[in-house]
């Protein structure tokens, strides 16, 4: 009879304890913004995959040029954005580490122009639109300037995020703009406002990762695990369902399916093996030179010890 309640006893303790665990994902906040190479993270969160491996994840819109400071305040424990931000972030005091890579721009960031600008070097002492420093639109402007022989100190820079600075220019306003998919799409409908004179097709050097505080990692290795085996779940989901996939990260931009995998088609996204592909020199020679920049740009005072701001030990 003891044995019998004691067994009994057990398997209520072995069902309540399953029952709190199941009832209890862990909860993370996510800092995103409406850029396409972010959306495998939105269609994690709709398709129920976050779900489905113990998270209770929130996305937030947050500006880029704003991000850290969800992060320093703990509104967030993690984000996606640029390999450069990163860099920034952490000079700049706010400890964070990036865990794997999102994607990779072939075209979908750019920078458009004027019809009656034949080349870059023609923008000096002209007005371009580009979000704030320590921005990937400002860092991809400052980049391509340099490339062309010429700093942000030779152009007017107004202050506009991505999309803000494409609809300006399409209403005729400024000289160029900086933005990204989709609202890159959106100057290439029309033509009579300019052209798109460069993309990351001419200048491959927009990527972006993800990651989070040393704080969360440390106290929630199982969940980060998670994280990372969403995204890459949720890259299997748009292989095998394109078109659900496309409408439900269509939708978080108010896109239809079909625009939305217009405006994908410029980027690619990075499962594991690209990962450590990435991981294996090519982060490291991208990440040495984006801090020279930063550092010649007065964006950052000092380079950070870019081997403490990764940790890839999640995608192995």
């Amino acid at each position: 009879m003891k044995r019998i309640v004691f067994a009994a006893l057990a398997a209520a303790a072995l069902a309540t304890a399953g029952g709190a665990s199941a009832q209890a994902p862990t909860k993370v906040a996510i800092g995103i913004s409406g850029w396409t190479g972010f959306a495998p993270l939105t269609l994690a969160k709709e398709a129920g995959i976050f779900a489905r491996n113990g998270l209770d994840v929130s996305i937030k819109k947050i500006p880029q040029k704003d991000r850290h400071l969800a992060i320093a305040s703990g509104d967030i424990q993690c984000a996606a954005t640029t390999v450069e931000t990163w860099i920034v972030w952490n000079a700049n005091g706010v400890a964070t580490k990036q865990l794997f890579q999102m994607d990779k721009s072939y075209g979908a960031d750019g920078m458009a122009v004027r019809n009656n600008i034949a080349k870059i070097s023609d923008l000096k002492g002209k007005t371009v639109a580009a979000s704030a420093p320590g921005t990937a639109p400002y860092f991809t402007l400052a980049w391509f300037l340099k490339k062309n022989g010429l700093s942000v100190k030779d152009v007017n820079v107004v202050n506009l995020e991505p999309a803000a600075a494409a609809q300006a220019f399409i209403a005729g306003q400024n000289d160029a703009a900086m933005t990204y998919e989709p609202y890159l799409s959106a100057v290439r409908e029309k033509p009579e406002a300019g052209k798109i004179i460069a993309t990351t097709l001419d200048y491959p050097m927009v990527m972006d990762t993800f990651g989070c505080t040393p704080k969360f990692i440390q106290e929630n290795p199982k969940a980060v695990e998670a994280l990372v085996r969403s995204y890459f779940e949720a890259l299997e989901m748009i292989k095998a369902d394109p078109k659900r996939s496309n409408e439900i990260m269509g939708a978080d931009v108010k896109q239809t399916g079909e625009q939305f995998a217009k405006s994908a088609s410029y980027l690619r996204w990075q499962d594991r093996e690209a990962n450590r592909k990435f991981f294996a020199g090519e982060f490291q020679q991208f990440s040495n030179e984006a801090a020279d920049l930063l550092l010649e740009l007065g964006i950052i005072k000092q380079k950070p010890d870019l081997a403490t701001i990764v940790d890839t030990s999640f995608i192995r």
